[in-house]
């Protein structure tokens, strides 16, 4: 029975050339992921899909979020707590200097964009290949 991978990737912005720095360098670490792994999943008889969902600019607290077959990459990898920073820090070009952008802290380290090894994790654990 073939599996399949279901990654939505939410951000603002209309697309992956006009969202955020934080959330472009998330699209960018995601695709590149993919690129490196699909060939296995294919051998292992997994599909991927990838869902951008563009939200509003006043729900940006949802925004640089990825969710592997439903749900988030912070309830599938122990560890990773959902924080903000500054988006004067993120070069955002739809909020201003007050507004608090998405972040993710793991073991010690804050990212503002979510890095290619948690998104393997992520995928791997999605796929119970873990």
């Amino acid at each position: 029975m073939k599996k399949e991978l279901v990654i939505e990737w939410k951000h603002i912005g209309k697309d992956i050339e006009h969202t955020c720095e934080r959330c472009e360098e998330t699209g960018m670490a995601l695709n590149a992921v993919l690129a490196e792994i699909s060939m296995l999943l294919e051998m292992e008889g997994v599909s991927v899909r990838i869902i951008e969902t563009v939200i509003e600019n006043d729900a940006v607290a949802e925004s640089n979020s990825l969710l592997f077959n439903g749900v988030p990459i912070e309830e599938l990898l122990e560890g990773i707590e959902v924080t903000t920073t500054p988006c004067g820090s993120c070069s955002c070009i739809t909020c201003d200097a007050e507004t608090e952008c998405r972040a993710l802290r793991y073991n010690g380290e804050e990212y503002e964009a979510i890095p290619p090894d948690l998104i393997g994790r992520a995928a791997a654990k999605a796929l119970e290949m873990e």
